[in-house]
């Protein structure tokens, strides 16, 4: 550890990046904000905080590690408590007998490292990072876990089993953790919470980028308080435990309203729970935004243009379709036109768009929703799912009379979706009359910006047997390395990869004979539709995503 215990403002001045007047007028507004001296100069301009990093390590001989490629042990960071990592923005990241490695934003800051070794009792050694970095780490580290550790030692199995279920699921330390779960995956980005009992303990995983990834497990005998805490936030029967339920949750995190579904399932063990977060900043982008290349991009742009005929987007459950059909109505929304949709269920609200939400209960289905849609004098209208051979007709004849129907179907590719129509009992020629084209889509996960890098694949390797490329042929392929940023999975964030198949006049020839949609596909390929594996390769090859990824999600048929 650096001997000289010099100020910041005093080092930065002898490094010529600081003048004492400007010194000066920091620490008056220091006085004022009360904020740390280093924001305080780079809020005024007068430094950077790379330049700032540069002369501490430079004049006090102190380390500077990149927090991003440095992999922060939970344990290690519990040395000390979060209030005081989010005091002093500091967080232990190593621990070697009785040195405590202290990544720190001023290492200058004597009263942090004093505090730090008298609650910890070990040896400070500083190292500099970026505060972005740390208050990331400081976020990733504690969360949940510090929260659910101290909510749990707080909750005894006997008053569980003792005090009534609505008592317990209303206490204070219940509260702490089912608020500190959502709000974590909210923070993680995650779309989904699966709560489960398992044996011996109450599992509790978060699914980010489509995989599901273990957060915390808490003691078995939390399970039914954490259970019926969510069901009074949903508004479910809490004493209903033989049948599964369905809830909805408004959640407010970081200023903002978050919509939640739950629902429960009873299993052989218990009740498992799971949350689906709807984020409304997190669907709602720009069409341009949604990952078609340019020539995709074109053929879907000439489809949804015109003003009436069908549009369909297929794929499975979780592979974007309503973010797409609402990116879509989003940018085609304007004061000139009505537009109004029919969901099961409206998942997100849109601002000028008049959504109807399905009730079986009411009576009220796709069906006759649409119907009386069809009466409202609409422009454009969104089906969010045909299910069935009744929705599909009143679809495809509100596409003949001058509407454009936007819906979703479930099939594997773009030509299965003109099979499943005929299947559903809708005459070929009316589909080859309606339908103007098939978007069919999958999510792959993106390679993480933060730890990118590149590689030649092995000679026998899965990837060049995948693109079928031999063990002469130079090729370089890209994959994350892991980082904080990642979660050290090498992906952050996902993007689609799209087969767009218009219907021409050929097409429609041969949807009139009731062909194959292996034979429409054909030809499909030949009039220069791309695969969604053909997609997710060139997205590959380009960078964006790994050939690992177009495998585990377009591989089979495709």
């Amino acid at each position: 550890m650096f001997k000289t215990r010099k100020r910041l403002g005093d080092l930065l001045i002898e490094a010529g990046l600081l003048t004492k007047e400007q010194l000066e007028k920091a620490l008056s507004v220091q006085k004022k904000t009360n904020e740390r001296l280093g924001k305080v100069l780079i809020n005024l301009g007068y430094v950077t905080e790379e330049s700032m990093i540069e002369v501490l390590e430079f004049q006090l001989g102190v380390p500077h590690v990149d927090m991003a490629n440095t992999m922060v042990n939970r344990q290690i960071a519990a040395t000390i408590p979060q209030s005081l990592a989010e005091r002093y923005q500091v967080i232990p990241i190593k621990k070697d007998g009785k040195k405590l490695t202290l990544a720190m934003v001023d290492p200058t800051n004597f009263y942090a490292i004093d505090d730090v070794r008298m609650t910890s009792g070990l040896d400070i050694e500083p190292v500099i990072a970026a505060e972005r970095e740390i208050l990331r780490a400081i976020a990733e580290s504690y969360g949940v876990h510090e929260v659910a550790e101290k909510a749990v030692n707080k909750i005894r199995p006997e008053d569980v089993a003792k005090i009534a279920e609505v008592q317990v699921a209303d206490d204070a330390p219940v509260i702490s953790i089912v608020d500190s779960l959502i709000s974590q995956a909210i923070k993680e980005r995650a779309s989904d919470i699966h709560i489960e009992p398992l044996d011996k303990a109450l599992r509790v995983r978060l699914r980010i980028d489509g995989v599901l990834r273990e957060l915390i497990n808490f003691p078995l005998y939390t399970h039914a308080s954490i259970i019926s805490r969510l069901k009074i936030m949903s508004e479910m029967d809490i004493a209903e435990k033989r049948l599964p339920q369905d809830g909805r949750i408004k959640f407010q995190e970081s200023g903002r309203e978050i919509d939640i579904r739950v629902s429960t399932l009873p299993t052989i063990l218990g009740e498992k729970i799971v949350l689906r977060i709807l984020d409304q900043k997190s669907v709602i982008v720009n069409i341009n935004g949604l990952g078609f290349s340019a020539d995709n991009l074109k053929r879907y742009r000439s489809l949804y243009t015109q003003s009436y005929g069908m549009i369909l987007v297929t794929g499975p459950t979780g592979s974007g379709k309503t973010t797409t059909l609402y990116s879509t109505l989003t940018g085609l929304n304007s004061p000139e036109k009505n537009i109004i949709t029919v969901e099961d269920p409206a998942e997100y609200r849109l601002d000028g768009i008049n959504q109807v939400q399905v009730n079986y209960k009411a009576g009220l289905t796709f069906a006759n929703g649409l119907r009386s849609i069809l009466r409202q004098d609409p422009n454009i209208v969104m089906v969010g799912e045909i299910r069935d051979g009744e929705t599909a007709d009143i679809a495809i004849r509100a596409a003949l009379t001058g509407h454009l129907v936007l819906s979703t179907l479930h099939t594997n590719d773009a030509p299965g979706a003109v099979s499943r129509l005929i299947d559903m009992g809708v005459e070929p020629f009316l589909v080859a009359s309606s339908v103007l084209g098939v978007v069919a889509q999958r999510l792959v996960r993106i390679i993480c910006p933060d730890c990118k890098q590149s590689y030649v694949p092995q000679a026998d390797s899965p990837e060049r047997l995948f693109l079928n490329i031999s063990q002469d042929d130079p090729i370089i392929l890209y994959r994350g390395g892991g980082c904080n940023r990642c979660g050290h999975t090498g992906y952050r964030g996902r993007m689609a990869i799209h087969e767009v198949m218009s219907i021409t006049s050929p097409l429609r020839e041969l949807i009139n004979k009731k062909v194959s949609s292996d034979e429409l596909g054909s030809l499909a390929k030949q009039e220069g539709m791309s695969t969604m594996k053909q997609d997710g390769i060139r997205k590959a090859l380009d960078g964006l995503t790994t050939i690992e990824e177009v495998m585990r999600v377009a591989y089979a048929g495709l």
